[in-house]
């Protein structure tokens, strides 16, 4: 009976004690909501109003490197007073609102975990545009680490262990247990997995040495002819035809960090030459000096019939969990 005391006094310490030993419940229940998907809490006067507009001109822009248009975030408006229930468990949400003083914060977990929630708070309609506008990108960076780690998270369920990767190019990559291995060789991996109704999702990796790449100003040239060349040489096409960047769609390009690594990241749209193919392509070319080489992680997409945003955030997820020694 000693003992079933102690227990119930520790599970009651657990629940109504933060870590500071105040009291507070640090309970949360888990987050609900498709990736990417976006809860906007604003009233419907602001909504159909000019802070309605200029939230989604951020919030709806185009996504990045696709060949139709599709919003950076799905979103859906409702007033703040029906938040409740099970509705704040929503993954994402912006909350935007007339206040008395001017404001953004952004908080983690406030009522679900995970969870990530902008707050703005203008004097005015004036000041709240003002805000969106100042404040969107370091939102946007917030939702996008936050729907990453949800979509890696996803992953781990069921991962698929390759490795041969370590032993060939020194990678460690999360990648789910859905994909197979499409070529596995000395020169190239070839990664893929069949969509439901038609087409595939794919990575490739290969390595290139240093001196492919050479400088800054010349960067993005030598990549999209290193993938050109690369790619259309190793990936099989039908009738003769060139697996290769579609110059029609001016490429994204910037210069990040993965795994602690200096990496070029471009993104833009593959074609086959005389073929009606084509479809989105993101592409890391990773500077690894200890090896006098760049690793090239790059996932593509080939999915006529479907929406390609969420399907290339899952290859920019798995591609962002390496592990390059």
């Amino acid at each position: 009976m000693k003992v079933f005391y102690i227990a119930l006094l520790s599970i009651v310490v657990l629940f109504s004690c933060n870590d500071n030993g105040n009291k507070k419940s640090t309970y949360r229940q888990s987050s609900v909501g498709n990736i990417n998907s976006l809860q906007i809490l604003i009233t419907d006067e602001l909504w159909n109003d000019v802070v309605g507009e200029e939230i989604r001109t951020f919030f709806a822009a185009p996504t990045e490197g696709l060949p139709q248009e599709e919003p950076l975030f799905y979103i859906n408006q409702m007033n703040p007073s029906t938040f409740s229930g099970f509705i704040k468990s929503n993954r994402l949400f912006l909350h935007v609102t007339i206040g008395e003083e001017n404001k953004v914060s952004i908080s983690k977990d406030p009522y679900a975990r995970p969870q990530t929630g902008a707050i703005i708070t203008g004097k005015t309609e004036e000041d709240l545009v003002s805000l969106i506008s100042k404040n969107q990108e370091k939102i946007i960076a917030a939702y996008h680490k936050s729907e990453i780690k949800e979509r890696q998270r996803r992953t781990a369920i069921s991962p698929k262990k390759i490795d041969s990767l370590k032993e060939r190019f020194g990678l460690s990559i999360q990648m789910p247990s859905a994909y197979r291995t499409a070529h596995k060789g000395p020169d190239f991996y070839w990664l893929r997995k069949d969509l439901k109704k038609t087409g595939s999702t794919n990575i490739l990796i290969y390595e290139v040495p240093l001196n492919t790449i050479t400088n800054d100003s010349v960067a993005l040239g030598d990549i999209l002819m290193m993938r050109d060349s690369i790619g259309g040489n190793l990936l099989p096409v039908e009738d003769n035809g060139k697996f290769g960047t579609d110059y029609d769609y001016s490429p994204n390009f910037y210069g990040i960090e993965l795994d602690g690594k200096f990496t070029y990241l471009t993104k833009g749209v593959w074609d086959v030459k005389g073929e009606f193919m084509a479809g989105p392509f993101i592409n890391y070319a990773v500077r690894d000096e200890k090896n006098n080489r760049y690793l090239i992680i790059e996932g593509f997409t080939f999915a006529p019939s479907e929406r390609k945003r969420n399907l290339q955030f899952e290859l920019e997820s798995i591609i962002l969990s390496s592990k390059i020694d």
